[in-house]
């Protein structure tokens, strides 16, 4: 920003120079006039010469105005990068209209023409996911033992790729370099070994770019348990900060595993390992593994154990 006389002068940012060129080109491709999309938006003329040019302190209710009467999804105009193809957005639109079953049998057609990685291979690599206190590393790492696999935890490998601890990296790097980091190892070790046990983070389901990702290259299973059992092993870890405050922090953990659950269940298997010993959540991970097919509705291939 810069004063120019009594003139304040407010310099674009790419950002807003590139959301003004999606909605100039959006318009044009309508054969709209400026202002006749004014006239739809209730933006004036002024402000959408500001906008499109990028120059314009756009506020979300204004996007979404401009997104209705262009007759697009708000998220089309802030699409970052160059102006994606064609054929992108008429298969999202296409992928719009289908039920979530539909969905996922498209996604499965789609891993297993594009994927790049056959399915046998993707059950050798297999992937925890679920919240803190479901038995990810102790059962990750008996897992491997019996296996004979390498067996990694997600977090401690970003903490040795960043050389600091995961809340020192959540205060100097925020959420976004944490994520940054976290999708950097994942790609490393997906990239470095054939097999695995890997134990992840509770929240990567919460980035969907990451476990995308994951849930194409691995074999993965939720361990889940209990609220409570989940807050008894995380004061058995050693963090006493749920006692500080035990009813809030249970009404939290519920809440948490309310948002993600849908987000948990895309795992291939889940196991409850509620009230019962790692042996003998052990055995029925091993068995549920031997028993279970390739989850992908063009093959039978069985799971070679």
């Amino acid at each position: 920003m810069r004063r120019s006389g009594t003139q304040i002068q407010v310099s674009s940012s790419t950002p807003l120079r590139s959301l003004g060129d999606r909605v100039r080109q959006a318009r044009a491709r309508r054969g709209m006039t400026r202002k006749q999309l004014a006239r739809d938006s209730s933006v004036s003329e002024r402000y959408l010469a500001q906008i499109e040019s990028g120059n314009g302190n756009i506020s979300i209710l204004v996007l979404r105005r401009l997104a209705k009467a262009l007759g697009m999804p708000v998220d089309a105009l802030l699409f970052e990068g160059p102006e994606p193809p064609v054929e992108l957005t008429h298969t999202v639109e296409f992928l719009r209209r289908l039920s979530v079953d539909d969905l996922q049998r498209a996604r499965q057609m789609l891993l297993h023409e594009f994927g790049g990685m056959d399915q046998a291979a993707r059950h050798q690599r297999i992937a925890l996911i679920g919240l803190r206190g479901a038995g990810k590393s102790t059962l990750g790492t008996a897992l491997a033992d019996r296996l004979e696999m390498p067996f990694f935890e997600l977090d401690r490998l970003i903490e040795q790729e960043s050389g600091l601890t995961l809340s020192l990296i959540f205060e100097f790097r925020g959420q976004s370099g944490f994520r940054k980091l976290e999708r950097q190892c994942l790609e490393v070790v997906i990239g470095r070994h054939p097999c695995f046990v890997l134990a992840t983070g509770g929240s990567l389901v919460s980035e969907a770019g990451t476990f995308e990702r994951l849930l194409s290259s691995c074999f993965t299973i939720w361990l889940k348990t209990s609220p409570e059992e989940h807050m008894q092993r995380v004061i058995a870890q050693g963090d006493m900060r749920p006692m500080c405050d035990i009813r809030d922090a249970m009404s939290d953990l519920k809440r948490i595993l309310a948002e993600r659950e849908a987000l948990y269940a895309k795992a291939d298997i889940q196991i409850n390992t509620a009230g019962r010993t790692v042996e003998e959540n052990l055995r029925r991970l091993i068995q549920a593994l031997r028993k279970t097919p390739i989850r992908d509705s063009l093959t039978s291939t069985a799971v070679p154990r």
